[in-house]
């Protein structure tokens, strides 16, 4: 009862500020992008505001998350506006969430897509010519040998991958979480990617935790991170049945997708999913893929708009569901 009560005061909070305020126009939806000022997540954000989406586009660097709602309003009137999001700072994370809620009263769409490769790519132009051009489609383990000097890893990239994939994913979401619930429609989509898929991982320990949902925590997540950049750390990873090539990002995604589908179990009111958005020609990419950013972005975007009786803890893979 003291919940519900709680919950209804929430509620009863933003319609008060709603009426009040010229801000916030009789209950405009308002999306929030991580990682907005660029390549997929700069699409994003166009397309959102192009279903007449308040964007709230974040980037860890202001001066870019403000040039790209500039480019933004030169191709229209659309309702975009930029604050700066490092999500591996708490006080950040904490500076834009006040800003929401100041300015908004509460959070209808997040959109976690800001990302770190965890790598070096030391030869862009091989990695776009290797194997006939298939660039980073044939990144896979039983190429390592042949990815020796294009690619280069060590253990602070590492680190900063999971901080950014999946600490910076998980931080920005706790933080946002009360505006998220005071909205009748809150969506959560988590860009996550193929390389997240269990089959890269060779440990069935591991693989057993992070696909079993009915006994997964963030804890057990938190652990196995853990452990795996101890492994790293002692350049031991591939003797304990974690992948071999660009490993640290698909640690990162795996432990994406494991903590949507916890999420969307814990907030059965929400609509929660991950997905791959494609191999797009991005930065992150050297611009090896055959997606343009534009085609990377229709995936979030869909789910970012799914109907209340959409799929919630469902990995998708571009346009259609798939399995973790």
């Amino acid at each position: 009862m003291r919940i519900m009560k709680q919950r209804l005061w929430k509620k009863l909070e933003v319609l008060i500020y709603c009426y009040t305020s010229t801000k916030c126009e009789r209950f405009s939806k308002c999306a929030l992008v991580t990682g907005g000022g660029r390549g997929i997540g700069f699409k994003i954000c166009r397309k959102l505001a192009e279903n007449e989406i308040r964007v709230i586009l974040t980037d860890r660097k202001q001066k870019d998350a403000i040039e790209a709602v500039e480019k933004l309003k030169l191709s229209g009137n659309l309702d975009v506006v930029s604050h700066q999001l490092d999500v591996k700072d708490s006080a950040s994370i904490a500076a834009v969430a006040n800003y929401v809620k100041s300015n908004f009263g509460k959070l209808d769409i997040l959109v976690n897509n800001a990302g770190a490769s965890g790598l070096v790519i030391a030869k862009p132009q091989e990695l776009r010519s290797f194997k006939d051009g298939a660039g980073f489609l044939e990144v896979i383990d039983e190429h390592a040998h042949l990815l020796e000097g294009i690619l280069e890893e060590n253990y602070e990239l590492a680190e900063d991958c999971l901080r950014t994939n999946y600490y910076g994913t998980k931080a920005v979401t706790t933080e946002l979480l009360p505006l998220l619930q005071l909205s009748n429609s809150a969506r959560i989509v988590n860009v996550s990617s193929n390389y997240g898929e269990l089959k890269w991982i060779y440990n069935e320990k591991v693989k057993a935790e992070l696909n079993n949902v009915e006994t997964l925590t963030e804890e057990k997540i938190d652990e196995i991170i853990k452990w795996f950049l101890k492994v790293y750390k002692e350049n031991n990873w591939k003797a304990n049945g974690w992948p071999i090539v660009v490993s640290p990002y698909k640690i990162s995604k795996a432990a994406v997708s494991a903590y949507t589908r916890l999420l969307a179990r814990k907030y059965p009111d929400m609509l929660i999913n991950c997905v791959h958005p494609g191999y797009c020609k991005t930065e992150i990419t050297s611009e090896s893929g055959p997606l343009t950013p534009e085609e990377g972005a229709r995936a979030p975007v869909m789910l970012a708009l799914l109907p209340n009786d959409g799929p919630s803890g469902i990995y998708f893979a571009e346009m259609q569901p798939s399995t973790f």
